[in-house]
């Protein structure tokens, strides 16, 4: 290929890798934040009694749902299985905060 086919090749893919970049790294920082507030909310649970199945409710959905997304374009069989098991974990977690709850103001 020579230069002026690169170029037409780049064109006609209308993909910005400058966008394609700052996805990237807003979502790596989005990764960083989302642990970082996990983590100071169990240590912050664990300091004041409290139980933490609703942030690890939200962990294993998050887990399981960037799973997902690998699976469906990778479509190797460990991302399908770990998405079924952060799901169960998820919903696992979700169902044992909302039956202590209800039994807490029954």
């Amino acid at each position: 290929m020579n230069k002026k086919e690169v170029l037409q090749a780049s064109r006609a893919q209308k993909e910005d890798e400058g966008q394609v970049y700052a996805e990237q790294y807003g979502r790596k920082i989005g990764y960083v934040a989302f642990s970082v507030l996990f983590a100071g909310i169990v240590v912050f649970n664990l300091f004041t009694n409290q139980s933490n199945y609703v942030p690890f409710t939200l962990f294993w959905a998050f887990f399981g749902a960037e799973a997902f997304g690998k699976y469906r374009v990778t479509k190797k069989k460990s991302y399908l299985v770990t998405t079924v098991c952060a799901a169960i974990a998820a919903v696992c977690f979700l169902a044992t905060y909302v039956l202590k709850t209800l039994h807490g103001n029954v």
